[in-house]
């Protein structure tokens, strides 16, 4: 089974990096971009083949190691 996550700062927290981006996208002449919100997306390969169980596992490695919950947000999505 394979977890796909995203992990997005919440709204609220500043984001320098997107910023950075943003300004960059400015500079090369693209118009219309109002803001940008950067993140991280992780693919994890499981062994795991119940649903429900493979979700718990990687929410809880979300939790622990791929997001700051204080600061980020992060969604999973699984796919056989």
């Amino acid at each position: 089974m394979k977890a796909r996550v995203h992990v997005t700062l919440k709204q609220g927290v500043l984001d320098p990096q997107g910023r950075a981006i943003h300004q960059a996208l400015e500079t090369l002449g693209f118009e219309g971009v109002e803001d940008v919100r950067q993140g991280k997306y992780i693919e994890l390969d499981l062994a795991e083949t119940d649903a429900a169980k493979a979700e718990a596992l990687v929410r809880e490695i979300c939790a622990t190691l791929l997001a700051n919950p204080v600061i980020e947000s992060y969604t999973v999505s699984l796919q056989d």
